[in-house]
């Protein structure tokens, strides 16, 4: 063999041996990035099954106010309030499937079921996926556990409007609007992703809890003040078929608040004497009411207590109107008197007296000795007379807050609470950017009481746009 060629094979040879260890390295080196690799997903999984352990022992008792509402609930008392998202473009129902079960990982407390207990009703982890589909029936109608994979809420669709009903078990209002606006970031996230990319919202850094505030900062000792009269119930037809008629009032929501500063009154004040006026006019009057028409306020009691929890915790003042005892036939002297009961049952010694009583209902020995089995129709006969002493419900949920970001994507929310046979109409109030949206869900044959709302208003100089579900078309 020549010198040359055998110098070349010779050397190939070397070079083969260097980079041998080079090749080991390599190999060396993706075999221990592969193990990390492994036992990165092992210890994933063990995670996994860990938090699926986790919330499968994962359970809650209801909170003092959640306790009565299944109790007392039916297809005809459905307990259930709404909030509506109406955003600037057409909704896409994939994604909004992703974004409640992404909520739902943040806001666990809403992933559950409601059991049967001995005693009470207990709430537990929910397994399954959230049920997302077409908005079809009226609004705040029963939710049927069978048809939703056992959850409290329900979310739903059409066009650009996205709803929750909520079950009060649950949560209330404003709890409630925190877990739908969630929602609300987690869609607008996924749909718009590269404006969202970098987004990193504070609401997720606050640290919510499930407590019972109710027992909390309940005191033994207080006595309530509550009105033994019956109220004076609305008269009117029903709507056949079991529907539910939905009237939204949006007004200038800056102009309405200069009014009740006119006035020497809050927002809620002053809607809650223009309510009680138009009551008056179309349907006290010439059913010759005798009987107080009483306004049930809620009452959000985390302003008085120390309190972050995502349950129930609120309590309610009752507006007692006694409108031909006192002569309260005007719209001024009904709205002085609202003011002054107002002040004198929004005091937080009586917001205290009231809530306890209540605690102290759910908490009274003999009641939570008895079988829930009976405890339901001791219940159910007693909740037949409560609803005798009171007219309507009107909620003021206030203002809608959203992330600046956010609030191009949006045009309005709307809020609303479930009527019943007794309660035939209710009433509910939110804001949003500009605008205030006053909204009368009613189950009474004629809108004469919702007209005369939006009358009244305009011929105060607020101007007001009306949008409704279209079950009663004259207004």
């Amino acid at each position: 063999m020549p010198e040359k060629e055998k110098n070349v094979k010779q050397g190939k040879k070397e070079e083969k041996i260097e980079q041998n260890p080079k090749k080991e390295k390599i190999k060396q080196k993706q075999k221990e990035e592969k193990i990390e690799q492994n036992q990165k997903e092992k210890k994933a999984k063990q995670k996994k099954r860990k938090e699926e352990k986790t919330e499968n022992l994962y359970w809650r008792r209801l909170d003092n106010s959640a306790k009565l509402f299944p109790v007392s609930t039916g297809k005809k008392y459905s307990t259930v309030f709404r909030i509506s998202a109406i955003l600037k473009e057409k909704i896409d129902p994939e994604i909004l499937q992703v974004a409640v079960e992404n909520a739902l990982k943040i806001y666990i407390s809403f992933k559950v079921r409601m059991k049967t207990g001995l005693f009470w009703y207990y709430l537990e982890h929910n397994p399954k996926p959230p049920i997302v589909e077409k908005e079809q029936n009226y609004p705040c109608k029963y939710i049927d556990p069978l048809s939703n994979n056992n959850y409290l809420f329900k979310v739903t669709y059409f066009e650009q409007k996205i709803n929750i009903d909520i079950f009060h078990s649950l949560t209330d209002g404003n709890s409630g609007a925190i877990f739908f606006k969630e929602i609300i970031y987690q869609y607008l996230e996924l749909v718009h992703k590269n404006e969202f990319e970098e987004e990193l919202r504070t609401s997720r850094k606050i640290e919510y809890n499930t407590e019972d505030s109710y027992i909390k900062n309940y005191n033994k000792k207080a006595k309530s003040n509550a009105s033994s009269k019956k109220a004076y119930i609305l008269k009117g037809k029903k709507i056949p078929l079991g529907a539910i008629s939905a009237v939204h009032e949006i007004m200038d929501v800056e102009k309405l608040r200069q009014i009740c500063k006119s006035k020497d009154a809050t927002v809620t004040q002053y809607l809650t004497a223009v309510l009680i006026y138009c009551i008056y006019e179309e349907n006290y009057k010439e059913n010759n009411g005798k009987k107080p028409v009483k306004v049930c306020i809620p009452v959000d009691l985390r302003k008085y207590f120390n309190s972050i929890t995502l349950s129930n915790f609120f309590s309610y003042l009752t507006v007692e109107a006694e409108l031909k005892k006192e002569n309260l036939d005007t719209f001024e002297k009904i709205l002085e008197f609202v003011k002054q009961d107002f002040k004198r049952k929004l005091s937080e010694e009586e917001i205290i007296k009231t809530m306890s009583a209540n605690v102290k209902l759910g908490n009274n020995p003999f009641i939570r000795g008895i079988p829930l089995i009976l405890k339901k129709i001791i219940v159910r006969l007693g909740y037949i007379e409560i609803r005798k002493y009171t007219s309507t419900t009107f909620s003021n949920v206030g203002r809608i807050g959203i992330i600046g970001k956010y609030r191009k994507y949006i045009d309005n929310f709307f809020f609303m609470l479930a009527p019943e046979p007794v309660e035939k109409i209710k009433c509910a109030a939110c804001s949003f950017e500009d605008k205030l949206t006053f909204t009368f869900t009613s189950i009474i044959d004629d809108n004469r009481i919702e007209k005369r709302f939006c009358d009244f208003m305009k011929k105060n100089g607020i101007v007001v746009k009306i949008e409704s579900n279209g079950v009663l078309d004259n207004l």
